[in-house]
């Protein structure tokens, strides 16, 4: 489900609960063995354009972008140290933790500017990514 359901806040409401549930969810879908597409209709607009690290992100990158994600991830947790909101636009700053099959963990701070749909899915992002060594 969008994070946006009932038992989940809007954007606005909780920013950093919402940015939580949003990545948990999509990844959660992604390693656990949803189709792809599915994962994108429920978590990204059609229309979805991601920035990240300069890169330009269309659907169908992201769609790409999940194969090897579902194959590679086998543990995963998302550390929102802050987000802001305002209606459907959200700015956080958070860590992702990673476990791979072949590369054991990595860390990855992620600055996240994004806007959302009513119902949850990412619409346009742009983030910056810094690979940690801790």
């Amino acid at each position: 489900m969008p994070p946006s359901t009932e038992s989940e806040p809007a954007p606005d409401s909780d920013p950093a609960r919402f940015v939580t549930a949003f990545f948990e969810s999509l990844t959660a879908a992604t390693v656990g063995g949803t189709p792809p597409e599915d994962v994108m209709e429920r978590h990204f607009t059609p229309d979805i354009v991601q920035i990240s690290d300069g890169i330009r992100l269309d659907h169908d990158r992201l769609l790409a972008h999940l194969r090897p994600v579902r194959r590679n991830v086998t543990a995963y947790r998302f550390e929102v140290h802050e987000a802001l909101a305002q209606g459907t636009h959200i700015a956080a700053r958070l860590t992702v933790h990673a476990r791979t099959r072949q590369g054991g963990a990595t860390t990855t701070d992620v600055h996240l500017f994004a806007d959302f749909t009513d119902d949850g899915r990412m619409r346009r992002a742009h983030q910056l990514t810094r690979a940690v060594s801790r």
